[in-house]
Formats: C-alpha cells, structure tokens, sequence
C-alpha cells in the first residue's frame, strides 16, 4: 500500500505537471504520430483487456473488472509492468517540458528552479539534493534539475541514503559529460531522449511480440470449435518461427517439474538451441492445463512456469536487445549506463502489491562487502540477470497476494497535452 511518503510524492508530482504546463505550450503534432505515452496507453489499456480474457480462461469465475485468486498469470503483470515503464515516460515527458521552458527562461537558482516546478515536501528534497550534488560536479542549475526530475516519478525515498545519493550524481554527471550536444540543456536533453527511446522501444517490441501472440492465441481459440486442451494447443496453434516439436518439449519438462523448489528458470540450460518463441506455445498449452487442474496448487504451480516462460522470452529476446543494441544514435548516450544510474529507483505497482528493486537488493547478500556502497547501486537492470532475478522476486512477492493485482492500472496521460 502507499505510504504517506510516497502520497506525498505522488502529489508534488501532480503539482509539478501543473507548473511546468503554465511556462511553456506543447508543440503541435501530426495526429498519425502518437507520443511515447500516448503508445503507453494503449499497451497498458491492450494488456488489461488480454489479463481478462486470459484470466477469464485460467479461472472462469473471473469476470471483467473482478478479481481471482488463481495465481496470476504473465499477462496480469503485464499491464501494471506497463504502467511502471510509462512513469519512466512521464518523467522524461516532465524533463522535457521544463528543458524547453528552461531555454526561454533560465532559472536565477536552484530554489527559483524548484519553485517554478511546484515541487514541495519529500519530492522536492531529494530533487534538491540531487541537483546540488550535480551542481557540485559543474552542472549548470537548469541542466542539473532537469537531470534530477527523470526520478520524479520512480522510487526517490532511495535518495535518502547518502551512498546512493552521491553513486547516482556520479553516474548522471558522468552521463553528462559524455552526452552530445552544444549547450548544457542539449546535453541533458540527450539523456532524456536516450531514457525515453529506451522505455518506448522495449514497451512495443514486448507488446507486439508477446501481447500479439496472446491476441493471436485468443483469436485461434475462440474460432476452434470443440474442448480445447492443452494436447490441442501445442499441435494446432503456432506462431511464426515457433516449433510446436519444441513446444512439447518445453511443456513436458513443465509438467513434470512444475513443482519443483526452485522451479524452473534458467531456460537457456533446460532447453539449449530452442527458438524462444516455442516457449509462448508452451505457456499458452500450461495455462490450459492449470484450468483444467485436480487443485489450486497444482493449478498455480503450472501457471508459474508458464510465466516464467513468457517473462524468459519477454526480457532475454525483446527487452535485451533494446537496453543493450549493437550501436546507438549519435544523438543518445550509453543505454546501459542510463538504465544502471536509475536502476535504485525502480519500481512497480503491482495493483496493491509494490515491488522495488531496492526491496530485492537489499535481500540479497552484499556484492561487494563495502558498507560504503548501497545494496541498489550495485546491480544494473541493464543486466540480464540483474533483472531476470529481481523479476522473479518480484513474481513470488505478488504470488502470495493473488487477488490485489486484479487492481487495474489507471493508464497514464501524456502531460503534454
């Protein structure tokens, strides 16, 4: 549940869309080209529509807008993970409308640059501790704060611990001086840039792969007439590239192990040279066995691995390529580095459930054994198995709350219109 904190946050942030709106007007746009948060919205909007109709099929009981104490699926996670990626796009949206405001008129200082924001309580302390460490590192007022408001919406109350304070203005300055760019604003507006490509990109590559194979899914079921059974499934359906030999493999290792303590994650040494797309199929064939299920917790057994074949196949084929491409524009800085610098500050709210990295971090035992380094500065999300592993701590704490995740999302609202 939210603490005070963090309602305070979430309302300095709100106060702060509504300053940064009266300083400067949003250019127009071409009606064909939707912004990154408009493209959010329908994903978040898209994947709410396939947790129903999937979690329908999983627990009939379940209806539109209800709740299910079945053990939620990847498509229940889906658009909450959505929702967090767009208040990473919210942030970049708000650090480019103050840059533009920025350019036309400079803040005198560092309270004047606050001010303008509307920024109070908890969040505007730890954006003002931020933006003077990176003051410090020679940052002029402007490019410093609009660096800091990229946490404007992510996990700030991690700002509090000095060490991840000072690790943080170390990596966004380094950040800065690496950036393209003539001005100090142009700098910053390249991390920006940088941070929102990243977030957009991985948003419709993971949608259009995996919530367009679940809409094809949906459609091949409804048009199949007779029960549908998991034998069906892996036998009639397909998907491009997939290999349905491959799909009853993977499905028949789930079935055997799929109450196994661990279960099964490491999909690379399961099934050497599989195409990874082979593993939806066997998801899909999973779900349909835990509907069909002799108890609930072999149902939710059967539904865990398939999700953790769905989650392999969304961050090691769709989300890797992105956070970590061959080459990048000459216009972005270092995708990894960006990632990494905000990597502390991740979180999600999964309906009621709240995950954040820091929470995983500090779970684990210390990497380096130095007390002068914080936990969350030592891993990176840019990492695959950096995030692989915290997404699963992220599943097993949700796990135990089955029925709070059905706590839909509200679908965010691009502030520049």
């Amino acid at each position: 549940m939210a603490t005070p904190a963090h309602t305070d946050v979430r309302r300095s942030t709100v106060a702060l869309l509504g300053a940064l709106l009266v300083l400067t007007s949003a250019p127009a746009r071409a009606q064909s080209a939707p912004t990154p948060l408009e493209d959010n919205r329908t994903i978040t909007l898209g994947y709410i529509d396939i947790a129903y109709e999937l979690g329908g099929i999983i627990d009939p009981t379940l209806q539109p807008g209800g709740t299910s104490s079945a053990r939620p699926n990847w498509f229940t996670f889906a658009p909450h993970a959505s929702q967090a990626g767009g208040k990473g796009m919210y942030g970049t949206a708000l650090a480019r409308h103050f840059i533009d405001a920025a350019r036309l008129r400079p803040s005198l200082s560092l309270t004047s640059a606050l001010d303008r924001l509307g920024l109070s309580g908890v969040l505007r302390l730890r954006l003002q501790d931020l933006s003077l460490q990176l003051i410090i590192q020679g940052l002029t007022v402007d490019a410093a704060t609009a660096l800091s408001v990229l946490t404007s919406s992510l996990n700030v109350s991690q700002l509090g611990d000095p060490r991840t304070l000072l690790t943080t203005a170390s990596r966004m300055g380094a950040l800065y001086w690496s950036a393209p760019g003539a001005t100090p604003l142009d700098k910053v507006e390249a991390i920006v840039i940088t941070l929102e490509r990243t977030l957009h990109e991985g948003n419709l590559a993971i949608y259009n792969d995996i919530g367009g194979s679940a809409r094809l899914y949906l459609d091949w079921r409804a048009a199949t007439t007779g029960p549908i059974t998991p034998a069906r499934v892996l036998t009639e359906f397909t998907l491009v590239d997939a290999s349905n030999a491959e799909a009853q493999q993977a499905y028949a290792y789930a079935v055997a192990h799929a109450e196994d303590s661990p279960r099964p994650t490491r999909m690379d040494l399961l099934f050497p040279g599989m195409h990874w797309k082979s593993l939806l199929i066997a998801a899909f064939a999973l779900y349909e066995d835990a509907r069909l299920a002799p108890t609930p917790a072999r149902r939710d057994a059967l539904i865990a691995v398939g999700t953790n074949f769905v989650a392999w196949r969304e961050q090691l084929d769709q989300a890797q390529p992105v956070f970590t491409p061959a080459g990048s524009p000459t216009d972005e800085v270092s995708r990894a580095a960006v990632l990494q610098a905000l990597t502390p500050f991740l979180m999600t709210d999964f309906g009621t459930v709240r995950w954040t990295y820091a929470d995983y971090a500090y779970s684990q035992p210390d990497r380096d054994g130095n007390p002068f380094t914080s936990p969350p500065t030592e891993y990176s999300w840019a990492d695959f198995w950096d995030r692989w592993n915290g997404i699963l701590f992220a599943f097993d704490r949700a796990y135990a709350r089955p029925t709070e995740l059905w706590v839909m999302p509200e679908p965010l609202t691009d502030p520049l219109n």
